[in-house]
C-alpha cells in the first residue's frame, strides 16, 4: 500500500514540477469538448459518390459520378426561418440606431468622464468615459484608428445596456427624437397612417480574410507575409426583397405573399426566401459574431465560423446515407404507399396545391431525412457556398471537394422549391442563381464544421 502511495505521489509531483524537471508535458489548457448549436444536426463525414447515378433526363452532363469524402459538419435541421432571419434583422437595426444615439451623444459632449446625465446622454458609446478604461482600452483607442474615418479600427463600442425604445410616446428627449426620425420614412411616403423604418439604411458591416487566396499567393512566393490585400470589407442591406414575390412571376396575383410573407406573424417558422447569396453569407457572419460574443462574455473557448455549406456537403447530407438513393428518401418515387407526396414542390401542370402547399410551407414540414434533416428536397431551393462550373466535377478535388471563385458570380442552388418540377428535387440535380440576385423560391440552411474526429467504424 505504501509503495502505490509512493508511486502515485512521484507521478504528481513530475506533472506539477515537470517543466522544472525538463519533461515534455505540453500546455495546460482546458479540456475541449464539442457543443452541438441548436437547431442543428451533426453529419458524420465519409465517402460517397457525388453526382448523376441514374439517367440525366435533362442530358445537362454537368454532373458526372465520381467518388469523394468530405469533413464531419453541424449543419441546421431546416431552412433558415423568417423568425431566425428578423433576430438577424433586428440586431442590425438595433446596431444602425445605437450607433446613431451615440454619435449624436458625441456631438452633444455627452458621456465623457462619467457626463452621461440623462435622456439620449446613456446611450454614449462605451468608451466615451475614459476614467474606468483599462491601460489596454486607453491604448487601443488611442493607436488604432482608421485614418479615413478617424474611428477606431475594430469600431466603438455601443451601449448595448440600453434597449432602444421604437414608440414614439417613449422617446426620452428631443435629441432621441430626432435621430429617431432619421431612421424611419419621411412622412410623404407613408400609406396606412404607417410609419416605416426605411430598410435601405439597414446595413451590416464586416470582414473576412480569403485563405485560399493568400495561401495561392504564399505559394507562388514563399516570401510574402502580408495579409492586408486578403482582408476584404463588405458592407451590404440585409432586408429581405419582399418584391420577389412580384417580380419573379408575370400575369400574377402575389400581393399577399409580398405584403406579408416575411413580417406577419402567421408565417414565422417559414423559410426566408428573398435572401441574396451575399446576404446570405452575411448572416453567416454575425451568427458566428453573436455567438462568439456570448462566448467571450462567459470566458468560454470560440466557437468555429457558421457558413453556407458546399455543395458537396450539401449533396451528402441530402442522401442521408443512402448512397444511391435518387430523392432524400431513398426511394426513385415520389409518393408514399398511402399516396401522398414525399415533399413540396410543382408534382402537375399547374397544380400547385396536390402536394397540399401552394407556396412554401413550415420549415419542418414532411418527414426528415436519415440525418434528422428536414426539406432538402422541395419547399425551398437552397444557397451554397460553391461557384458552378458545368464540368467542375471534372477537376476539383476528391476530398472534401468546392469550387469556390470570387469572380464567379454563379453559385450553386441545390434542392428544389415549390414552383419546380420533380427533376431539380433529385439530390444530384444541380442549378445555380447570381449571387446578388433573390427569388422568392431560394432560401438556405448553415453549417458549422465539427472540431475533433469521431468514431472511425471499422468493417
Amino acid at each position: 500500500m505504501k509503495k502505490i502511495i509512493v508511486f502515485i505521489f512521484a507521478m504528481m509531483l513530475i506533472y506539477s514540477c515537470g517543466n522544472k524537471r525538463g519533461e515534455l508535458i505540453g500546455v495546460k489548457e482546458k479540456k475541449w469538448f464539442p457543443e452541438k448549436p441548436y437547431g442543428m444536426t451533426l453529419v458524420e463525414g465519409g465517402a460517397f459518390i457525388m453526382g448523376k447515378q441514374d439517367d440525366d433526363v435533362a442530358q445537362l452532363k454537368n454532373a458526372p459520378a465520381k467518388t469523394v469524402t468530405v469533413r464531419s459538419f453541424y449543419m441546421d435541421e431546416t431552412e433558415i426561418t423568417n423568425s431566425e432571419y428578423k433576430q438577424f434583422v433586428y440586431w442590425v437595426r438595433d446596431s444602425v440606431a445605437l450607433a446613431m444615439l451615440a454619435r449624436k451623444a458625441d456631438e452633444n459632449g455627452l458621456g465623457e468622464d462619467g457626463n452621461a446625465g440623462e435622456g439620449i446622454g446613456e446611450f454614449a458609446f462605451k468608451d466615451a468615459d475614459t476614467a474606468d478604461m483599462t491601460p489596454f482600452q486607453k491604448y487601443m483607442r488611442e493607436n488604432y484608428i482608421d485614418p479615413e474615418t478617424g474611428e477606431p479600427l475594430l469600431g466603438r463600442p455601443l451601449n448595448w445596456d440600453q434597449d432602444v425604445e421604437y414608440d414614439p410616446n417613449s422617446y426620452v428627449d428631443l435629441d432621441y427624437v430626432e435621430v429617431m426620425d432619421s431612421l424611419y420614412l419621411p412622412p410623404e411616403v407613408w400609406y396606412n397612417g404607417e410609419m416605416k423604418i426605411d430598410v435601405r439604411k439597414l446595413k451590416y458591416k464586416y470582414s473576412w480574410f480569403d485563405a485560399e487566396a493568400a495561401a495561392q499567393a504564399r505559394k507562388r512566393d514563399p516570401g510574402t507575409r502580408d495579409r492586408l490585400p486578403f482582408i476584404h470589407k463588405e458592407e451590404l442591406e440585409i432586408y429581405p426583397d419582399t418584391t420577389v414575390w412580384i417580380k419573379d412571376f408575370n400575369y400574377s396575383y402575389n400581393e399577399p405573399m409580398h405584403n406579408d410573407y416575411f413580417w406577419h406573424p402567421a408565417y414565422l417558422d417559414y423559410p426566408v426566401v428573398g435572401i441574396s447569396w451575399k446576404q446570405a453569407v452575411a448572416f453567416c457572419n454575425w451568427r458566428t459574431h453573436y455567438k462568439n460574443s456570448y462566448q467571450k462574455e462567459k470566458g468560454k473557448p470560440l466557437v468555429n465560423n457558421f457558413r453556407l455549406p458546399t455543395e458537396a456537403e450539401w449533396e451528402y447530407a441530402a442522401r442521408g446515407g443512402i448512397p444511391a438513393g435518387t430523392y432524400p428518401w431513398g426511394s426513385p418515387y415520389l409518393l408514399n404507399d398511402r399516396g401522398c407526396f414525399l415533399a413540396n414542390f410543382k408534382p402537375l401542370r399547374g397544380d400547385y396545391s396536390a402536394d397540399q402547399a401552394m407556396y412554401a410551407v413550415e420549415a419542418k414540414s414532411y418527414l426528415p431525412n436519415d440525418f434528422n434533416l428536414y426539406n432538402m428536397a422541395g419547399n425551398v431551393s437552397e444557397w451554397t457556398e460553391s461557384s458552378y462550373d458545368p464540368g467542375a466535377y471534372e477537376y476539383v478535388s476528391s476530398l472534401n471537394p468546392n469550387m469556390s471563385l470570387n469572380n464567379e458570380r454563379r453559385k450553386v442552388v441545390r434542392g428544389g422549391s415549390w414552383k419546380d418540377v420533380a427533376y431539380y428535387l433529385r439530390v444530384s440535380s444541380r442549378d445555380y442563381e447570381y449571387q446578388d440576385t433573390a427569388r422568392s423560391y431560394i432560401g438556405f440552411r448553415t453549417v458549422q464544421d465539427y472540431l475533433g474526429s469521431e468514431k472511425v467504424k471499422i468493417k
